[in-house]
């Protein structure tokens, strides 16, 4: 069974809008780098105050997490929206089932049913 058209709409736009807020969230701290999807973080210059050095680093280290975080989120968002042009969205990519259209609305991105999750 494939998917409502209208309801493929509808998370085709949240999917659009996560990825939106996700490159704006990364481009708060980080720069894209040439290959689509990464970033690096950037490195503040607070002063040279030994305090000041621990605090940058303190934050780099953070931003750093955040950093994987959000681009393995920004990642699943763009291979969510490749499944959609390709056709294959909605099936588990673990068992070939279709996945529970409650929980695609829950969570867009999902590439696996319940079951195999």
């Amino acid at each position: 069974m494939a998917i409502d058209p209208q309801i493929q709409t509808e998370l085709k736009e949240k999917l659009l809008k996560e990825k939106n807020r996700l490159e704006n969230e990364l481009k708060n701290f980080a720069a894209p780098t040439e290959v689509p999807g990464d970033y690096k973080t950037k490195f503040s210059d607070l002063g040279t105050d030994v305090d000041e050095n621990a605090s940058e680093v303190e934050e780099y280290t953070d931003n750093l997490a955040l950093e994987s975080t959000l681009e393995k989120r920004l990642k699943d968002v763009g291979d969510a929206l490749a499944r959609m042009e390709e056709g294959t969205y909605g099936t588990c990519g673990n068992c070939g089932q279709e996945i529970n259209i409650e929980r695609l609305r829950a969570y867009p991105a999902a590439k696996t049913c319940i079951r195999c999750k």
